[in-house]
């Protein structure tokens, strides 16, 4: 393999690696004087050769990616045809135990959004059927179930909402969710409907509608903690399908046990906090697009292999192989990994590299000192800053137990009393984008969005942000100091300029 690239930011994993801080920095393709508490960003992707805005992506697996690439094109028949399987396999061999699933459970595919479009429209929708959503759902998962409800067929599942404002406890979150689900049953079994599709039925006793509930692990904005693994069980009880978005979960939520917790179908990342890419749950008929290991319902293979849905995103040949898939027939699941690629594999025509990226990522963060260690680092910093950037702004954190690694501080703007009383949708919009420029121009960068009447930053603490004793006992937190006097001049700025006549 070609090892003409730069040697920059290697380390040896014999030596001991360095405290978590900024003397980690130097292993991530970040520019040096750059802030970045925006890791794990909803647009976060990985990419091979490039340093995207959103992206913390580690030297070593920069340089796996590409260089890889160029073995690829050496031979792309032997790679695609005999090498490609095993390397994948092996990548799900070693996501399996983080997961606490079997290796044939595990997916990989594309992206988040491929993912759960993979999953929402493949369910055998019918008339009647309902998914329910909440105000905080991902936007682009927001859009991806409109276009279900919304699409020119008949039969078209009807969408309900949850409402959640943040900060507001978990206890409360379930409540919520539990009274407006029985509520929504409620609804719809007055008007006729009868939902018998339940995850426990075998195909064959699955008559009547379902309901299927799109529930988040991390939200994105605000970044909070979510009680999933009980509203997973609120799903079970109420026989409702469960669909977990958990985007954000992988790499900053530990003991993740997908056995004891039970969900349909989940869905996570390995690019936004594992330094590459990672996993879900599923019942599915075929990938998105359609790959040549696509096997119908009505074909006698299908007895045997069911759909072949790990084969379809495992680039598999079109040749027979040893089922490992439970048959959709009895609506079992398969946990996705996703890794912001560029095609479905299963059609041959994607690149793999971010998948094969995941044995050198976990290698990595096992040399910084594992799971647990990162995670707590973070988590640490992520509370001592939030309460460091909200003594500087003069506002309030919105709530510690909603923080993982991502802590979310009120902005020092107006709080309208009443919906529209300050903001609209097109006001917002230019104050996003002010935030962006403005920020950016010191060479930092944070998320910021409008939540429940105002305007917050959501702050992601990753092991190369700083958190150092200093001399006098205090306690250093450079990076959010910096991000916060980007935003205090910031707010001044878009208060001037936007805000100023409806003070």
């Amino acid at each position: 393999m070609a090892t003409s690239l730069s040697a920059q930011g290697t380390y040896d994993p014999a030596e001991k690696p360095p405290p978590f801080g900024h003397a980690l920095k130097k292993y991530f393709a970040l520019d040096p004087d750059y802030v970045n508490l925006n890791n794990g960003t909803p647009a976060h992707s990985y990419r091979i050769l490039e340093t995207n805005t959103y992206n913390v992506t580690q030297h070593r697996i920069v340089r796996f990616g590409a260089l890889q690439q160029i073995e690829v094109e050496r031979n792309p028949d032997r790679f695609h045809r005999l090498t490609m399987r095993p390397l994948l396999r092996h990548a799900r061999e070693l996501l399996a135990p983080l997961l606490g699933v079997d290796l044939g459970d595990i997916v990989l595919v594309p992206n988040v959004m491929a993912a759960i479009n993979d999953v929402l429209r493949n369910f055998d929708w019918q008339k009647g059927d309902v998914i329910i959503k909440a105000t905080t759902t991902y936007e682009n998962v927001l859009k991806g179930i409109q276009y279900l409800a919304d699409r020119p067929e008949h039969v078209r599942p009807h969408v309900e909402t949850i409402e959640l404002e943040f900060p507001v406890s978990h206890a409360r979150v379930l409540d919520t969710f539990r009274a407006r689900v029985k509520e929504i049953k409620a609804s719809h079994v007055a008007r006729g409907t009868q939902f018998m599709h339940v995850p426990s039925a075998g195909r064959e006793l699955a008559a009547g509608n379902r309901i299927v509930a799109v529930i988040d692990a991390i939200s994105s904005n605000p970044g909070v903690r979510m009680p999933w693994r009980e509203m997973v069980r609120i799903c079970r009880e109420e026989g409702v399908w469960s669909v977990v978005d958990a985007a954000h979960s992988l790499g900053q939520e530990p003991d993740i046990d997908l056995r004891q917790a039970r969900p349909d179908f989940w869905v996570s990342n390995c690019h936004k906090w594992l330094y590459a890419k990672r996993g879900n749950q599923y019942i599915i008929k075929s990938a998105i697009p359609t790959p040549s290991t696509y096997v119908s319902p009505s074909s006698p293979e299908a007895k045997e292999v069911g759909t072949n849905f790990v084969l379809q995103h495992e680039c598999a040949s079109p040749f027979p192989g040893p089922p490992q898939l439970p048959s959709i027939r009895r609506f079992s699941g398969a946990y996705i990994l996703t890794l912001n690629a560029h095609a479905t594999s299963g059609t041959g025509a994607m690149d793999v590299s971010p998948y094969l990226s995941i044995p050198p990522a976990l290698a990595f963060r096992t040399w910084l000192g594992g799971e647990r260690a990162i995670n707590d680092y973070c988590h640490a910093l992520a509370l001592a800053g939030g309460r460091r950037l909200a003594a500087l702004l003069g506002t309030r954190v919105m709530d510690d137990e909603l923080v993982l690694n991502m802590v979310d501080v009120q902005l020092p703007l107006p709080v309208e009393r009443i919906p529209g009383e300050v903001y609209d949708r097109a006001l917002n919009r230019k104050i996003h984008l002010a935030f962006q420029e403005k920020i950016l121009r010191f060479n930092a960068y944070a998320a910021h969005y409008f939540h429940a009447g105002t305007w917050w930053t959501r702050c992601s603490a990753q092991v190369f942000n700083e958190s150092d004793g200093c001399t006098d006992g205090a306690e250093q937190l450079e990076d959010f100091d910096r991000v916060g006097e980007a935003f205090i001049i910031a707010c001044k700025e878009v208060e001037a300029e936007f805000l100023a006549e409806k003070a």
